[in-house]
């Protein structure tokens, strides 16, 4: 019997216990244990095979001497000592992809905001103002999504049915993509010329931080939207609120920003044409469901001849 144990810490505040219950249903034969404290953890690892959830730090991995699988219960990975994880010859996973139809649906939701510019309606019912105001189409637009992993490609699948011609840029533009275009990250700014609504849905690297910068946004055309999902570095702060600012861009919806938090006082609160939302947009409540998705099939892996691990990291 398969021993499991589900570290403590939750994801989006949701309790462990029912992340536990979704492996329970998809692993009736083995035995799904939860820790309630860091000692109780460090116990329960001892005979435990497969350790799955948020972090694992050095002292539980010293404990963990069955070890053989780590479900992270993040698509990021680079929080935990892989090398350590690498000398136990731990397979190691992410949630890659958990996150991409809840995303997805945040996106085309704050594209929908602006086109139908939502919260200046909001505004003028605030003010009880029965007073007409322009709006857009989507319709015949160009949204260009950067980075085409999981989310990205989210994205792309559900903006299909608006009749809008997508541009995908990604770091290896040979491997294609779900879009009408597929471009290199040298290319960007060919994109960004006939760019309406730009969606960011890159991870944070060296390459991405600052990546849309005041020369991107004087490369953008003004009525252009853009909407970040990726991290708030990929943008540079400073050069996002004097594009806003001086209409180089007609708005922004930030799920993330750079700072993060955003600080109470800071000036992206008091702008109209951005809209920002604490990033929320990984929040679903079916996370736990398709984690355990992901978790379950690698355990079935385990004993495989000749094993194919979802999501694996290589070590």
């Amino acid at each position: 019997m398969t021993t499991v144990l589900v570290l403590r810490d939750g994801v989006h505040g949701m309790p462990v216990s029912a992340y536990a219950d979704e492996l329970r249903e998809r692993l009736p034969d083995a035995r799904i244990r939860v820790a309630e404290t860091p000692e109780e953890e460090r116990e329960l690892a001892a005979d435990a095979e497969v350790v799955t959830g948020k972090l694992v730090d050095r002292a539980l991995l010293d404990r963990a001497r069955e070890l053989r699988l780590f479900g992270c219960s993040y698509a990021g990975y680079g929080h935990l000592p892989l090398d350590a994880l690498a000398e136990r010859d731990v397979v190691v996973t992410t949630a890659s992809g958990v996150h991409g139809p809840n995303i997805a649906e945040h996106v085309v939701g704050a594209i929908l905001a602006f086109v139908r510019r939502f919260p200046e309606g909001w505004r003028r019912q605030q003010r009880r103002e029965w007073r007409h105001y322009r709006a857009h189409e989507l319709a015949g637009s160009t949204v260009t999504v950067v980075g085409l992993g999981a989310i990205g490609s989210a994205v792309v699948e559900r903006l299909s049915g608006f009749g809008v011609h997508t541009i995908g840029v990604r770091h290896s533009p040979e491997r294609g993509g779900p879009t009408d275009e597929v471009l290199g990250t040298d290319d960007l700014h060919r994109a960004l010329a006939r760019t309406d609504y730009l969606v960011l849905a890159v991870p944070l690297t060296d390459e991405t931080e600052g990546l849309i910068d005041a020369e991107a946004f004087d490369t953008l055309p003004p009525s252009a939207v853009l909407v970040n999902v990726a991290r708030g570095p990929v943008v540079d702060t400073d050069d996002l609120v004097d594009a806003l600012r001086s209409n180089h861009v007609r708005g922004a919806a930030l799920d993330v920003t750079d700072p993060e938090p955003l600080p109470p006082d800071h000036v992206l609160w008091t702008l109209e044409n951005a809209f920002v939302t604490p990033h929320n947009s990984g929040h679903t409540p079916k996370y736990y469901e398709r984690l355990a998705d992901i978790v379950a099939e690698n355990v079935g892996q385990l004993d495989a001849e000749s094993p194919e691990f979802v999501n694996r990291v290589d070590l």
